[in-house]
């Protein structure tokens, strides 16, 4: 078979390779020009721009974490600190197999799982070759347990770092708080510049109110780096600036009376200075102890603090919200000169209960057969609830919601620590408002005794102690004194506050009363007046936790504990010199007289004899 031949077609061929070099001339030209272009953008425009993220790339920042301050009390005693303590701690470039390592460390020394899922957390936002603590303030079984097998932990070891510690423990946790890890959301909110590097924040308490000082002013460290971002060397050091140290106005061992005072019971005891508002004892019970908290507290733990039935957790000085029961009289009683809807001589009639005009309720008395004819003296004295039944209904529920007003109850006392209640005082506007109802007049009765809707803080019964005390002055509680740094110590500022216009006379005679209470035979809380030789004037106070029917008998011992009346008593002194006011809530007590009063006499007495020691 003949063999064929394709002719080629030279021209054609030609005009497609012409076409290809024209094509890739083009092709060439544009890229040089867009190169071109580029280098002149690069060598001049942006010149400034790009030479700046090469110097960020040889140049790191490195934090300096500040000393965080210390916690004093008023005597100089510490409440918070930073100790030494020992880390396990990982470098996970050196380590081959991080899991296997966690693994075996975590058989070894007993560590939480959560504890490897928080290293877990921070690591990832770190470099590798930074050291990452994964177990803080080991004890000395876990140090020796590690030390003998440390050669078979490649990139693992024990550092040393300073660590918060609260030496009171429960004693002082619901004032100084705790500080512990930086969470996420905490993370959004803080100043980056200042928190980089630090590990804790403060929580609660002091720690939290003055977060900003404790904190100090975070240095930095610039250091020149490789390409792996390892330091190579280290120039321009702004040291940190240490975190202020705090001088409280608290008093720890007269924190200790009170609360050791409070032992089987839930309660709350706040003590001020008289004159300055300045916090002597802010005692919440039970405590719990902050320091697991800052290393990190274990599930089970916490659990066992969130759902235990005491609430060790709740701050019951600031948050804490309670009937008043009788503490309330002598600022009833007051509001009754002032407004003169009432004469201090005048007397009325007790039979044991006090009726409205035309309702067949009857308003009961304490006392089964009534306390006969009594004045105001022997009213707060005996604590006669229907005396106050009737001056209650005289005054009416606007006039003694403007008094008691002036006092800083239904309000914030403004004290430096966060999550403060402000209590309820009811008026007519209040329930229209709340509860869409009209006020009864009722309920200004059961008002008059520090019943019905009206619930106080133990914080703002102390302020309104303290104010009675002043003759009207009202004071702001406050917690810190001094704040002391390298370069200056700054007095807390007070806050001016204004002044109730009483008459003297009319707060004499609360006062000599009140004083009766104690040193009266007849007195509510005459136990705690004997063998001493200064006047307390005080008030003792009982609030129901449940409403008892119309004809049945209260017995303490035939009902549940939980159910039985809380303990309350107010006090200042000396009643001619006051030096100190306190409040006294004890949960569940019972009678303020036997239970709640001698609380605060014991922590009267050991204030006042502190004053009378020479200073060191």
């Amino acid at each position: 078979m003949p063999r064929l031949h394709t002719l080629k077609d030279n021209s054609v061929e030609n005009r497609v390779f012409v076409r290809r070099i024209i094509a890739a001339f083009f092709i060439v030209l544009f890229l040089t020009i867009g190169l071109g272009i580029r280098l002149v953008y690069l060598q001049i425009v942006g010149h400034e721009h790009y030479a700046t993220l090469a110097k960020e790339n040889s140049v790191k920042i490195q934090p300096l974490v500040p000393t965080r301050g210390m916690i004093y009390d008023r005597n100089g005693k510490i409440l918070a600190e930073n100790t030494q303590s020992f880390s396990l701690e990982l470098i996970p470039e050196q380590i081959s197999d991080l899991d296997d390592t966690l693994a075996r460390l975590q058989q070894l020394l007993n560590i939480p799982n959560e504890k490897i899922e928080q290293f877990q957390k921070q690591r990832k936002r770190q470099k590798r070759f930074i050291s990452t603590p994964l177990l803080l303030s080991m004890t000395d079984e876990e140090i020796a347990k590690f030390a003998v097998q440390r050669p078979y932990f490649t990139g693992v070891d024990i550092q040393s770092r300073l660590v918060r510690h609260y030496p009171y423990t429960d004693l002082a946790a619901h004032v100084v708080g705790y500080v512990s890890r930086i969470n996420e959301a905490e993370m959004k909110t803080l100043p980056i510049s200042e928190y980089r590097g630090s590990s804790h924040v403060g929580k609660l308490g002091i720690e939290s109110f003055y977060e900003t000082q404790l904190h100090g002013k975070t240095g930095y460290a610039e250091m020149e780096t490789n390409v792996q971002s390892r330091a190579i060397n280290t120039f321009n050091v702004v040291p940190p600036i240490a975190g202020a140290n705090l001088y409280l106005t608290l008093d720890i061992d007269l924190q200790k009376t009170a609360y050791d005072a409070l032992e089987g019971y839930n309660g709350a005891v706040v003590a001020l200075d008289v004159k300055t508002g300045g916090v002597l004892v802010f005692s919440s019970r039970p405590g719990f102890d902050p320091n697991p908290f800052v290393v990190g507290i274990d599930y089970d733990s916490y659990q066992a603090l969130q759902s235990s039935e005491n609430q060790p957790l709740y701050n019951r000085a600031l948050r804490g919200l309670y009937p008043p029961g009788s503490t309330m009289k002598p600022f009833v009683a007051l509001a009754g000169l002032e407004y003169n809807a009432i004469s201090f001589e005048q007397k009325h009639y007790c039979p044991g209960f006090y009726q409205l005009p035309n309702t067949p309720h009857k308003y009961r008395d304490w006392k089964h057969g009534g306390h006969g004819a009594v004045d105001m003296s022997e009213a707060i004295t005996e604590s006669c609830d229907v005396y106050f039944y009737s001056l209650a209904s005289v005054l009416g529920i606007d006039n003694m919601h403007h008094f008691l007003q002036q006092f800083g109850f239904g309000e914030k006392t403004g004290i430096d620590l966060v999550g403060e209640k402000t209590g309820l005082l009811p008026s007519r506007e209040w329930k229209k408002e709340k509860k869409n109802a009209l006020w009864y007049p009722g309920e200004t009765l059961i008002t008059g005794i520090g019943q019905g809707y009206l619930q106080v803080t133990p914080i703002q019964l102390a302020r309104a102690t303290a104010t009675l005390a002043n003759g009207g002055k009202v004071v702001t509680p406050f917690l810190v004194d001094k704040i002391v740094t390298a370069t200056e110590t700054q007095t807390n500022a007070k806050i001016n506050t204004p002044v109730i216009p009483l008459k003297a006379s009319n707060i004499q005679h609360i006062t000599d009363a009140m004083v009766k209470v104690v040193h009266d035979a007849h007195g509510t809380a005459k136990n705690i007046g004997k063998h001493i030789t200064y006047h307390i004037a005080g008030k003792t106070g009982t609030a129901q936790v449940f409403n008892i029917k119309q004809e049945a008998k209260y017995n303490e011992n035939a009902i549940d504990f939980k159910l039985r009346d809380h303990a309350l008593f107010i006090a200042f002194a000396p009643a001619e010199n006051p030096k100190i006011a306190v409040a006294v809530v004890v949960e569940n007590g019972g009678h303020g007289g036997s239970v709640a009063a001698p609380i605060a006499g014991k922590v009267i007495e050991q204030y006042l004899e502190s004053l009378e020691k020479p200073n060191d």
